[in-house]
């Protein structure tokens, strides 16, 4: 799998929305190798944008349409400043339930000394006890960048629900696998909060 994760301001998150509404129906269509798309902004205008791919090949051959060509020029203006792509085919998705019906999706960024050593520690926690501990949580999206970088995608089923399931006691698994984390983290973890986020897959 290969994802885009894509980062910028706006000043116009209606006018960025209408724009990727109108993309999933005029272009998705033809997007050969398309899978979904994540994308929200925050309250302060951050924008991001997470598109999923069967393949790096497959992203590009869309990137190369006349059609996708014309819509970017067109979308690209609606955003302060430069736009950043961040490309990756270290992508792990895991699904709890149905991530398009989330009402709530908080994207979060970091920095890992071991990155694969942190995706082992995460595995170790049984999805049972996560699904069990925290039913608000339908899925994750996981992408690897470069020198140890990730950008995580959370979808929950509320802001409501997932606040209360923070202020939850964790199960002693949790705890420890969290204090591991902790210890692989390098710097502060950027979070950001998608209130009316975008949820589109491929039919």
């Amino acid at each position: 799998m290969f994802a885009q994760v894509i980062t910028g301001r706006t000043s116009d998150a209606d006018g960025v929305r209408a724009a990727l509404d109108r993309w999933v129906e005029e272009l998705a269509p033809g997007a050969v190798g398309w899978l979904g798309s994540t994308v929200g902004t925050t309250d302060d205008g951050t924008f991001i944008a997470i598109a999923r791919f069967t393949s790096a090949e497959a992203a590009g051959r869309n990137g190369q349409r006349p059609e996708q060509d014309r819509w970017w020029q067109e979308t690209s203006r609606l955003f302060d400043g430069e736009v950043g792509f961040r490309d990756s085919e270290d992508v792990t998705v895991d699904l709890q339930g149905d991530p398009d019906r989330a009402g709530f999706v908080q994207v979060m960024q970091g920095r890992m000394t071991d990155l694969e050593r942190a995706k082992e520690v995460m595995a170790q926690i049984p999805a049972d006890l996560m699904a069990s501990f925290r039913p608000d949580v339908l899925g994750s999206v996981m992408v690897g960048h470069p020198d140890g970088a990730w950008t995580q995608v959370l979808y929950f089923t509320s802001e409501a629900e997932a606040r209360e399931g923070e202020r939850k006691e964790p199960p002693r698994e949790f705890q420890v696998a969290m204090e591991d984390m902790g210890k692989l983290s390098v710097g502060e973890t950027t979070f950001l909060d998608l209130r009316s986020p975008l949820l589109r897959s491929a039919s």
